[in-house]
Formats: structure tokens, C-alpha cells, sequence
């Protein structure tokens, strides 16, 4: 049982902090229920019964914090080709409401979005994921949501330049049409 004023993860929507727990009547049934003040101003009632059936747990410590970092600052793990099993696998990992899986989806999407974009189902995967790990790492941290956005950024920007920069060639126009082999001069002469 948490209390008010606990810091806890609520899956698939991040991190929070009981705000106050109420008796709500709802569909004739009387249930009691954690009141979540999300980042943003958002409230999400969890029926305190169901809190840990659902997977709500409470925020991850500094040095956790610090673990999740490093799982940023690696390279990506292996995913699936086929976007449908891919998306499947990654929504999975972030339901779990495991935050070292949920940063591996982040870095991993992120990779992905960098090396060839990422389709509106997967930027929205993405989007999601780094809100609900910005939103724990901000409490764990004790720090601002852009101090912790900025820091996220910069652990994948930093990992994928040190393991993917030579992987990626400049999308340009020309290639895609016109093969450049790097010589500079033709057989066909």
C-alpha cells in the first residue's frame, strides 16, 4: 500500500505522485483510489486494489537512475525487420513498466529514427516512451524536465555517434539515382 505523497510508476503512463487517496463511487461500485499528479497537470485515478495487479511500483533511486543512463549510452540491441512483430516487441517491453526496457525502446527508436525515420506508429511509440521515462527520471533525479530531456538526448546522441556514425549515409538525391563508386572516373569510356 502507498500513501500520499509516495512516488510511484503507473505503467504505460510514467511517473507520479500520489496526490491523495479518495473513496469514488463509480458504476455503483465504491472503490478506493490512488489520485496521480502527473507531469503536466494530468490526474489519473488508480483503484488501489488493482495498483499492484496493474504493475504500479514506486520510482527508481539515484543509482538506478544512473544504470538507465548507461543503458542509453549503449548500443542498440538486436530488433525485429518486420515493423508489425517490431512494434509488438517494444510495446510489450514498455507495458512491463520495466524502466531499463523502456530505455532500450527509447535508444532503439531513436537509433532507428536517426538511421531512416520511423513510421507514425513507432514516432508515437517513441514519443510515449521517452515521456514515460522522462517523467520517472525527473523525480528520481530530482531534477527539471528539460535538465532531464536535454540529458536523455545527449546520452543517445553521444551513443550513436560513438556506435552507428559510420553506418549511416547522407540521404542524398543524387545517389539514390545516379551509383557513385568512389573513383571518380567511369569504365564505360
Amino acid at each position: 500500500m502507498f500513501n500520499v505523497g509516495d512516488k510511484i510508476v503507473y505503467p504505460m503512463h510514467g511517473a507520479g505522485t500520489i496526490d491523495s487517496i479518495e473513496e469514488k463511487d463509480i458504476l455503483g461500485e465504491k472503490q478506493s483510489y490512488y489520485i496521480l499528479k502527473m507531469p503536466g497537470e494530468v490526474k489519473v485515478m488508480v483503484p488501489t486494489a488493482k495498483a499492484e495487479e496493474v504493475g504500479v511500483r514506486s520510482i527508481i533511486d539515484k543509482s538506478a537512475a544512473e544504470k538507465v543512463f548507461t543503458v542509453l549510452e549503449q548500443d542498440e540491441t538486436e530488433m525485429e525487420k518486420n515493423w508489425n512483430k517490431r512494434y509488438r516487441d517494444n510495446m510489450d517491453k514498455m507495458k512491463s513498466g520495466d524502466i531499463y526496457e523502456i530505455a532500450d525502446v527509447v535508444r532503439n527508436l531513436s537509433f532507428k529514427q536517426k538511421e531512416k525515420g520511423l513510421s507514425t506508429g513507432e514516432k508515437k511509440m517513441l514519443n510515449n516512451a521517452k515521456q514515460i521515462l522522462v517523467s520517472e527520471l525527473v523525480l528520481a533525479e530530482h531534477a527539471s524536465q528539460d535538465e532531464v530531456e536535454q540529458l536523455v538526448e545527449n546520452k543517445i546522441n553521444t551513443s550513436f555517434m560513438l556506435f552507428k556514425s559510420e553506418d549511416v549515409v547522407p540521404n542524398n538525391v543524387v545517389n539514390k539515382f545516379i551509383p557513385f563508386d568512389g573513383t571518380g572516373t567511369s569504365d564505360n569510356a
